[in-house]
């Protein structure tokens, strides 16, 4: 199974976007599938207010393990992670048209309106899966180039 496939399994159980698509890359972050789980679990629909995707997001945490800063005196990895941070937010726009949940959904999920209506017009099992698709590629992309 790839990981773009273990992403869309991941979500077609019931697990947030974000979670999917850090949860299928947990190896490549030295997490365990529950660690990833967790990690990605408050950043599904934009964290709840229709901001960036929770693909794309769950996307930028894999980016951020791999290639983040962690010691301050450490620039080039700062350089590193902000290069691989436009790349997949740049990457995601022109796949997806934004990065803004609410702009590709179409609604505002920040509201229980909102929720409802995406509900009730089954964009979160229609247009959603094509979010962790698409967050999937940008990001292999990304690895692939940067191998």
């Amino acid at each position: 199974m790839t990981r773009k496939e273990k992403a869309l399994d991941y979500f077609s159980r019931g697990f947030h976007c974000s979670q999917a698509v850090l949860a299928s890359c947990a190896d490549l972050c030295s997490l365990t599938e529950e660690q990833a789980l967790k990690l990605g679990a408050c950043f599904g629909s934009g964290m709840r207010k229709g901001e960036v995707c929770g693909a794309c997001s769950g996307a930028l945490m894999v980016l951020g393990s791999l290639y983040g800063q962690h010691d301050i005196s450490d620039t080039e990895s700062r350089q590193a992670a902000n290069e691989v941070n436009d790349a997949m937010m740049r990457g995601f726009a022109e796949a997806c048209g934004s990065y803004v949940c609410n702009d590709i959904l179409g609604c505002d999920v920040s509201t229980p309106e909102g929720v409802q209506y995406a509900r009730g017009n089954n964009l979160f099992r229609e247009r959603c899966p094509k979010m962790v698709a698409a967050a999937m590629d940008v990001l292999e992309k990304i690895l692939q180039e940067r191998k």
